[in-house]
């Protein structure tokens, strides 16, 4: 359920980093931009529901993009195991 308190904060917190894309590039790096947004937005609703103020903290801010860096970092480390073997007719062979 939507709703107009986080809709507004959510509105001028990318007006602020659109009007700043160097501040949002030292903030979250290679992370997508997107990605960001909505772990952002969500964060608001889980504090709505806890009664807090809307808005993220710094430390829930530090938290978002702690998780989804890790998140990135899985995913490379996964594809460069998938690297190290080598599947061949005569079953697999670990290139290390």
């Amino acid at each position: 359920m939507k709703n107009l308190d986080v809709d507004l904060y959510i509105t001028q917190f990318r007006g602020f980093f659109d009007k700043n894309p160097n501040d949002l590039l030292s903030l979250i790096g290679d992370v997508l931009v997107d990605d960001f947004f909505k772990r952002v937005e969500e964060q608001c609703y889980k504090n709505l529901e806890k009664g807090d103020e809307v808005s993220v903290t710094r430390q829930q801010l530090i938290d978002i993009v702690v998780d989804l860096k890790s998140e990135e970092t899985e995913k490379d480390i996964q594809s460069s195991i998938t690297k190290v073997f080598e599947h061949t007719k005569f079953g697999d062979i670990c290139l290390n």
